[in-house]
């Protein structure tokens, strides 16, 4: 049992990482902004205390006496509707957490970066080992990219061990925006417009408990990926097709009149909606396939079957009305 601080509780990571450390018998006490999050949060059997990512005594005093403080908390757009905010909350605000997490005397933080942060070249798998091209995909994989460095550079500052985990696209029950739009979309379309680009998925219960294992045996200084699988868009659809027993067929964008527009068409806009921007076209094109076994060797996670991940979500939409039964 350990007592544990945790910011980002009421997301679908921080929420579901909750319910695995109440499970488990740890004491949480979950950082929030407002009533509604502390509501969510308390409803996962934490303890919400008010304290703003940028107030550093407020965090400091919120973390007292924690053994570990997971730093979930951060904005997750591709297309940002305000990239200096976006800037501040990943980079500025983690580097401020570390510090009032080293200050409050909590020996370890995990901080939760993205598998974008990786920043392998287009067509390479990407692994913790692999040098950042120096290139960015998106505005957000930049952000997540500068506060890894941030947590990794305030944590040697503050003597912290910092340990890093980098989630694929997160899937599973609670989730059906972002990446998990796609397969909502193919779902509900009749003739859905996709693009076959390339994903790496990992279920969102394998996420919380990646993100424990993090804490209890990662190595300080480490990144560990946590992704269960890769696969190209059409074997998702095909294997919801075959969840559903039902066909699915949609009409593929070619890769190459995606790459000649350069930015969003009407079929892409009729998928993503307002949110579409270019940055979500580079990160399309670029796809992502990436390497977790390190988090396997080292930090002793499984990794749940990619068709149990897609028929629990599915199970999920149907129970939430998202669609027909």
């Amino acid at each position: 049992m350990a007592d544990v601080a945790l910011t980002g509780g009421s997301g679908l990571v921080g929420g579901d990482l909750i319910t695995h450390l109440v499970a488990r018998g740890d004491s949480v006490r979950a950082l929030v902004r407002s009533d509604a999050a502390a509501r969510v949060v308390e409803e996962r059997g934490a303890e919400s205390v008010q304290a703003d990512l940028f107030d550093h005594d407020a965090i400091r005093d919120a973390a007292w006496g924690a053994d570990i403080l997971f730093h979930v908390a951060g904005v997750n757009e591709t297309c940002p509707k305000d990239p200096d905010w976006m800037d501040r909350v990943n980079v500025d605000a983690t580097r401020s957490v570390v510090r009032a997490a080293g200050d409050a005397g909590v020996g370890r933080v995990v901080y939760t970066s993205s598998g974008a942060a990786i920043g392998e070249q287009e067509g390479i798998i990407g692994k913790e080992t692999i040098t950042h091209s120096g290139e960015y995909v998106s505005r957000y994989a930049r952000s997540k990219h500068l506060g890894e460095l941030a947590a990794l550079e305030e944590g040697a500052a503050s003597s912290v061990d910092v340990v890093v985990v980098n989630p694929s696209s997160v899937q599973g029950p609670g989730r059906a925006t972002g990446s998990a739009r796609i397969l909502l979309y193919a779902l509900k379309a009749k003739r859905p417009v996709l693009f076959d680009t390339t994903i790496s998925i990992v279920d969102v219960r394998d996420c919380s408990r990646g993100h424990m294992a993090a804490a209890e045996r990662g190595r300080s200084g480490q990144r560990y990926l946590l992704s269960g699988a890769s696969l190209k868009v059409s074997e998702a659809v095909a294997m919801a097709a075959d969840l559903l027993g039902r066909t699915i067929k949609p009409r593929w964008l070619p890769e190459g009149a995606v790459r000649a527009l350069g930015s969003p068409s009407a079929a892409l806009g009729s998928l993503f909606g307002a949110d579409v921007c270019p940055d979500l076209v580079r990160t399309l094109l670029h796809g992502h396939r990436f390497d977790g076994s390190l988090a396997e060797r080292e930090l002793g996670i499984h990794y749940t079957p990619a068709a149990e991940t897609f028929a629990d979500t599915i199970a999920w939409f149907r129970a939430e009305g998202l669609i027909a039964s």
